[in-house]
């Protein structure tokens, strides 16, 4: 049969139609990599029966060995995701009343704050959750929606067989918590019987064109190295060149040769090679000195600090962020000279050196980043065009560090590009680069 292939279907009109992110699609569609899976697409439906149906007979057709879908499971008219798959599995759906009973009594609780609601109404609307195709194995709810794994079915001469199919509620708070019990579920296992678990690796460059990667692909083929053994996924992110290298445990010796070849030919532009994005290698590195750092930030607006209080343990490292991004809070909480900012503008390298200089001073903190720069749409002039940033990095033991960069892109491009700058400006001075002063 080869390796299994899936497709995940995300049903919402909600979704489809911008008002909400889609979360469970690339996640689910990385758990199914690291099962050895073949994702090979994510699709997006209203909650129109007919459009569901086209979906899951689409991936019948293709031959997909698995089917994940999300959404659609709650009590409302909308929600249709379980009947309709029972339909198109032919399998006649019935009422378990044991399930229904262990969702009322998550729900029996809930009712009573709604007293201008009878719980025979609530109950009654509910009920529809504990429709179980036959044949089906029920995943208990985490939420009020059980989830179901429903097996493929090819004995009907009259009907094409059809794959499994793994029905999962819309929430990620519910959904990824189920997904661990379906794993473990023998109709899933059957369906993924055939699945390898591939090897994978993240590595991250700063400062390296996509294009400059593609060449090192071909100098790699050039050499030797057999790189189509290997599944090698390259993309830009936040200014980041990120490649994923995918391979069977019989390709051990192709990625490693792969891998070596990259680090030889990028070594100055590679900074991660176990898949650590720059935020959580800067939080290693200030733990590993035992330092703290503070922030002083002008057109990203705190954006530097909340990357990195982003990560959970920030508190160890992270003392605190000051916004200055008018003038007078520049001279009057970070120190900044006045004649400075007169002769120079608040978008300079000395601004920046003493924004980075005030936070350190007024923070308390061994080491300390600053932005400042124009992110447009307007503001830019001809010496000083939209995109124009400064980023400073100071340390308590005078080591220093100033950087003119021109960032394209909108101003949230601007914003964000800026941001991942100002954090590798940050490693490369707790690895010791710097001016001392």
């Amino acid at each position: 049969m080869g390796t299994p292939r899936a497709t995940v279907i995300v049903t919402g009109t909600e979704v489809l139609g911008g008002w909400v992110s889609d979360r469970n699609g690339p996640w689910l569609a990385r758990q199914l990599g690291a099962l050895g899976v073949e994702h090979v697409s994510t699709v997006t439906v209203g909650d129109r029966p007919a459009d569901l149906r086209a979906a899951l007979e689409h991936a019948r057709d293709q031959g997909y060995e698995l089917i994940v879908t999300s959404g659609g499971l709650g009590p409302t008219e909308d929600d249709l995701t379980a009947a309709t798959v029972a339909e198109f599995a032919g399998r006649p759906a019935a009422l378990d009343e044991a399930l229904e009973g262990r969702i009322w009594a998550i729900l029996e609780p809930l009712s009573k704050r709604w007293k201008q609601i009878s719980q025979e109404a609530i109950r009654s609307a509910n009920r529809k959750q504990a429709m179980v195709p036959a044949g089906a194995t029920v995943l208990e709810p985490v939420g009020t929606a059980p989830g179901l794994i429903v097996p493929p079915t090819d004995d009907d001469p009259s009907r094409p067989p059809t794959p499994t199919v793994v029905v999962m509620p819309g929430p990620p708070s519910e959904l990824k918590p189920m997904w661990k019990t379906a794993e473990q579920q023998p109709a899933f296992r059957a369906a993924i019987s055939e699945a390898v678990t591939l090897r994978e690796s993240t590595w991250r460059l700063f400062g390296l064109p996509e294009s400059e990667i593609a060449n090192t692909m071909k100098s790699a083929r050039e050499v030797g190295i057999p790189i189509d053994d290997l599944e090698i996924t390259t993309c830009v992110h936040r200014g980041e060149l990120e490649v994923v290298t995918r391979w069977t445990p019989e390709a051990d010796a192709v990625a490693s040769a792969f891998e070596e070849f990259v680090g030889d030919q990028h070594a100055e532009t590679l900074f991660s090679t176990d898949g650590r994005r720059i935020d959580e290698i800067v939080l290693d590195l200030l733990r590993e000195r035992e330092w703290t750092i503070a922030t002083a930030e002008s057109c990203t607006g705190g954006l530097v600090a909340g990357r990195l209080t982003d990560r959970a343990g920030a508190s160890d490292v992270v003392v605190g962020g000051i916004v200055s991004y008018s003038n007078a809070v520049k001279m009057r909480v970070l120190g900044v000279d006045a004649e400075d900012l007169r002769d120079h503008g608040a978008v300079s390298a000395i601004v920046a050196q003493q924004m980075a200089q005030g936070a350190l001073n007024r923070l308390g903190a061994k080491i300390a980043v600053s932005t400042t720069g124009i992110a447009g749409p307007g503001g830019g002039s001809d010496a000083k065009p939209v995109g124009t940033v400064y980023v400073a990095v100071e340390t308590v033991d005078g080591l220093s560090l100033v950087r003119h960069v021109q960032m394209p892109g909108d101003r949230a491009a601007v914003r964000d590009r800026t941001v991942t700058a100002a954090l590798h400006m940050v490693r490369r001075v707790l690895l010791g680069e710097g001016e001392r002063i």
